[in-house]
């Protein structure tokens, strides 16, 4: 039996979405018929309203505000590896049955054989992971333009090297509704809130800049004064550190990543290559690899959609199976990939809720949600203590990945020289490089201090933008290369 709350969810989605359309289970099922004739492997639609609404200060004053509607349908049908995807900006039964007509006649006729027995398992709901609010009307703007004036009259009254603060709020209701070919009806209405907090300093002609915030699916009652505060700490003093810091050493040393963020490492380096269809095509670093040690002992990485108000959490994925928390890696070990519904069938493999698509435009692939580390033994003291002369990466601001061979490069935003177990000076331009097989199998230490990102995490595939998480806790990595200044 579906919860209460759950259920609420999915009566206003059909609200939002089918009501207004004059849309009755038989105008799906005629629109799913024509989808899925010529015995395709599986077929369904997508039917989605996106409001937005977003906030700019710049100069001590809100400058901007934008409110955005987004509406439409995305019919596919899918026959072995190939998918046919065909979109309108329309929700009535006419628009889909175009649709459905154009998606079948692409895909062509015929039958894979492959019978989608995992379907029926996994679909559904769970006890809600966030509320179904919108907070994109104008009841609560004057909040909202609140918050973003806070911010400015804290950063600036923090340290008189602030000389700018640009802050943006954004704030979103995604309803979305999945019908497919199993029978599957299945609603959700998706919240999600994100604060942006860019500072600038100056002093003695220097000028450095830092940026920090996050969000969650929740509204505008996420962003305490604390929490806020805290963002706004981390921003000026992540660009003061900038200002007085020295060029970083370059290098082979040991690095330890800081908990939180940093997590964005294992995010490209190993979640993007256990992706089912990167696993199916050969073309991951991981591809063959399943049972073999591809990490030191003590690492065990999971990718987790059922945490309650995370940004990359989900109810159930974007084909209607239900999210779920998935062993990458246990104990050192490769045990586990990230799967949609197409993957799965190919690889003879249940789903594990892990197909996303960043609108109704959009065919979903497999995809990260929340990926992160587990907790170790160690006291993140002791990780420092153990390190003669190294680098202590508290966070990252970029870095890019080549999942075919694990090759991986980060910029390092805020950074510390570690000499005789001590963090001592802060330097700055510091750039990790290394291969994320040898990385992994070179983690020496994990400690106990697990942390998840602020909620700011974009991921970005094959054109299609969606939120995600990271998150991992204090590690050392015996070896990487650091580039900055040589100090030989």
């Amino acid at each position: 039996m579906e919860h209460g709350p759950l259920l609420s969810r999915q009566n206003q989605a059909e609200r939002i979405l089918l009501a207004p359309a004059a849309l009755e289970e038989a105008s799906l099922e005629r629109a799913l018929a024509r989808l899925a004739r010529g015995r395709v492997d599986w077929a369904d639609i997508y039917l989605q309203e996106t409001i937005s609404r977003d906030w700019l200060l710049e100069d001590s004053a809100v400058k901007t505000g934008s409110f955005s509607l987004d509406r439409g349908a995305g019919l596919r049908s899918v026959l072995g590896a190939s998918a046919s995807l065909c979109y309108a900006n329309s929700l009535d039964e006419r628009a889909l049955l175009r649709c459905a007509d154009a998606a079948a006649t692409m895909n062509g006729r015929g039958n894979s054989g492959k019978a989608c027995r995992y379907l029926s398992a996994g679909t559904g709901v769970r006890t809600p992971l966030y509320e179904a609010i919108d907070e994109t009307g104008e009841t609560v703007s004057e909040r909202q333009i609140a918050l973003l004036e806070f911010v400015d009259r804290t950063a600036r009254g923090l340290d008189p090297a602030v000389t700018q603060v640009l802050a943006t709020y954004q704030t979103e209701r995604d309803a979305i509704f999945i019908a497919g070919l199993d029978g599957r009806r299945l609603g959700d209405v998706r919240p999600m809130s994100y604060l942006s907090i860019t500072v600038t300093v100056e002093r003695g002609g220097r000028r450095e800049r830092a940026t920090s915030g996050g969000g969650a699916r929740a509204g505008i009652a996420f962003f305490t004064p604390e929490r806020v505060q805290a963002w706004i700490r981390q921003a000026v003093d992540e660009a003061l550190h900038s200002l007085e810091a020295d060029p970083a050493p370059a290098g082979i040393f040991p690095v330890v990543l800081g908990p939180g963020w940093p997590g964005i490492l294992l995010h490209e380096a190993v979640g993007h290559g256990l992706e089912g269809d990167f696993i199916r095509k050969g073309s991951s670093a991981f591809s063959n690899r399943f049972g073999e040690a591809v990490a030191a002992r003590g690492v065990t990485i999971v990718d987790d959609g059922t945490i309650p108000e995370r940004r990359g959490s989900l109810a159930f994925d974007d084909e209607g199976t239900s999210t779920s928390r998935t062993v990458l890696i246990e104990d050192g070990k490769l045990c586990g990939m990230l799967l949609d519904i197409t993957n799965s069938q190919l690889l003879n493999r249940a789903p594990t809720g892990n197909g996303r698509r960043e609108s109704f435009a959009s065919l979903p692939m497999p995809r990260m949600t929340n990926t992160f580390m587990l907790p170790g033994q160690y006291d993140p003291g002791e990780i420092i203590a153990s390190v003669d002369f190294g680098i202590y990466a508290e966070n990252f601001n970029g870095g890019q990945v080549d999942i075919t061979n694990g090759q991986f490069v980060f910029n390092m935003s805020k950074a510390w020289l570690i000499e005789k177990g001590k963090i001592t000076r802060p330097v700055k331009g510091a750039m990790l490089s290394g291969d994320g097989k040898k990385a992994l199998l070179g983690i020496r230490m994990v400690g106990s201090d697990l942390a998840l990102d602020q909620g700011s995490g974009q991921c970005g595939k094959d054109g299609q933008q969606i939120p995600v998480g990271v998150g991992m806790p204090t590690v050392r990595i015996d070896t990487l290369t650091v580039g900055g200044t040589s100090i030989g």
